[in-house]
C-alpha cells in the first residue's frame, strides 16, 4: 500500500468513526428522552406495569449503545491492528461487562 492509500484508508476510518459516533450519540439521547418520560411517570404516580415497561426500553436502549460502542472499538482494532489502545482481551471484558 502506498503512501496516499494509506492516507485515503485512514481519512475513510476517521469518516466511519465520526458516522458510528453520531449514531451511538442519538442512542444514547433516545434513551435519555425514555429515561426522562419514566421519571415523570413515577412522579406522577402512573401505572406501575407501564413504568416497568418504559424502564425496560431504556435499558435496552443504553445496552444497544453500549454493544455500538464495544464494536466500534471491535472495527478500529481490526481495520488497525498496529494500534495498542485497547487490547483483544480488554475488548473481550468490555463486552462481557454488558452481558
Amino acid at each position: 500500500m502506498n503512501s496516499i492509500d494509506a492516507a485515503v484508508s485512514d481519512v475513510d476510518r476517521a469518516a466511519d468513526l465520526l458516522v458510528q459516533q453520531r449514531k451511538i450519540v442519538n442512542r444514547l439521547r433516545r434513551a435519555e428522552g425514555q429515561l426522562s418520560a419514566v421519571i415523570k411517570a413515577v412522579d406522577s404516580g402512573a401505572d406501575c406495569r407501564d413504568i416497568v415497561i418504559q424502564l425496560s426500553a431504556v435499558s435496552k436502549a443504553l445496552d444497544r449503545a453500549g454493544y455500538a460502542i464495544v464494536a466500534s472499538a471491535m472495527r478500529n482494532c481490526i481495520a488497525d491492528p498496529e494500534d495498542t489502545s485497547m487490547t483483544p482481551e480488554e475488548l473481550e471484558k468490555l463486552f462481557l461487562t454488558l452481558a
